[in-house]
């Protein structure tokens, strides 16, 4: 068994033998034909399902590697895309070299979609597409496990308790990402673990510690730098989540906890691919390559270029304006950057997409849009006031 066997994902040799597995998963194959033929999956289900069976081994065939396999994946998300968005835009790609791999922290909202963009920039531009990592508490079925490795994802064991545990699956993690780097491929991460559901997007310096853990022995500053960090921001202009993080939110306020329901991901992974996102916007940073003393530095660095490149639109604005608790921070003439049209129909859908938030609920449906103004008012404030510093020193 290869050191990092038990994480990694498939290799082109492997990719044949797991597309016929899943051809023939049955739980894949029922969840197909559910969500493509509802109506004649609940009359004729087992009929259903033999045509979805010889639709997906049709799809299949002759698909030998990874690459082969998102070639022919693309056109499926461009139709995501095209049905679930208005427009999807990208910016600081120019800041990317094409024969050096990168490490991309990104901001993390959605579980599939957030990758998927960055993958989608990279593709249409003529990179390769990075490794991703994924939680294993996603991983639950066998079926969903081999769909993600197949397309580049790695595992992120969460579940593991024990100090010595998590200790042993951080240094392995550690490695298998350093190796990456160094052996040509790039690599996607979220800045914290899990999403940010309050719309607060903060990189834990725990995340940055463990990049640098399997080689202890180096010097700090250098480490970082062979990793050729690029934080990413992604903003959605509306997040087809929001009441579903909105009611755990409001939960865990009142009782201290919340208690995930039974495929609860999985509606989440399927809301976030269908729902309305609106405009969308991927920005990405310069790589990182300064000398950074310490972990915490870097994930200041990695804040300040996330926030200050997340864009901000009516929705993020107008749940500023309706926070009951709205800090006192001057918004100015925020609406002359949208045309009027636009000003007009996404206030209306702000004022629809409200009403249906309960009452007690939509405080926290406000923040996951107001925080991101806030995060960058607070970011802007403070580069001025350290830039007011240094010419008083000058």
């Amino acid at each position: 068994m290869g050191e990092f066997d038990a994480i990694r994902p498939f290799q082109d040799d492997e990719v044949p033998a797991v597309l016929q597995r899943l051809c023939g998963d049955e739980q894949l194959v029922q969840m197909l034909a559910q969500w493509r033929f509802p109506r004649a999956a609940a009359l004729l289900p087992r009929l259903t399902a033999q045509l979805v069976r010889f639709g997906l081994r049709r799809e299949v065939r002759g698909i030998r590697t990874v690459d082969e396999l998102q070639h022919r994946l693309e056109p499926y998300l461009d139709q995501v895309l095209e049905r679930s968005t208005l427009e999807v835009t990208y910016s600081g790609l120019d800041n990317l070299a094409r024969d050096v791999p990168h490490l991309f922290l990104a901001n993390h909202r959605d579980i599939v979609m957030d990758p998927a963009f960055v993958n989608y920039a990279l593709y249409h531009a003529g990179h390769p597409t990075p490794r991703v990592a994924i939680g294993d508490n996603l991983l639950q079925r066998p079926f969903v496990s081999d769909l993600m490795r197949l397309n580049k994802s790695f595992i992120v064991h969460r579940s593991v308790t024990g100090r010595k545990e998590k200790l042993a699956v951080y240094q392995s993690l550690s490695a298998y990402i350093n190796h990456s780097i160094q052996t040509g491929h790039s690599v996607w991460i979220a800045q914290r673990e899990g999403r940010a559901k309050d719309g607060r997007d903060e990189t834990d310096s725990a995340i940055i510690k463990m990049f640098c853990m399997s080689r202890r022995s180096e010097p700090f500053a250098e480490v970082i730098r062979s990793l050729n960090i690029v934080p990413v921001a992604i903003a959605y202009e509306w997040d087809p989540c929001d009441l579903m993080k909105a009611r755990e939110l409001e939960q865990r306020e009142r009782t201290g906890s919340y208690v995930k329901q039974q495929g609860e991901d999985d509606r989440s992974i399927a809301k976030g691919l269908t729902g309305y996102k609106g405009r969308v916007h991927v920005a990405f940073g310069k790589p990182l390559l300064g000398e950074y003393p310490d972990a915490r530095s870097v994930a200041r660095e990695a804040d300040r270029s996330i926030l200050t490149s997340y864009r901000l639109y009516v929705s993020n604005y107008l749940a500023y304006t309706h926070l009951p608790d709205v800090p006192d921070q001057p918004l100015g003439d925020w609406q002359a950057q949208f045309p009027e049209a636009v000003l007009r129909e996404e206030t209306a859908r702000f004022n629809q997409r409200l009403q249906e938030c309960p009452a007690e609920q939509r405080t926290w449906w406000l923040r996951q849009y107001a925080n991101p103004v806030i995060s960058q008012l607070r970011q802007l404030s403070f580069l001025e006031a350290v830039g007011e510093q240094a010419e008083q020193q000058g």
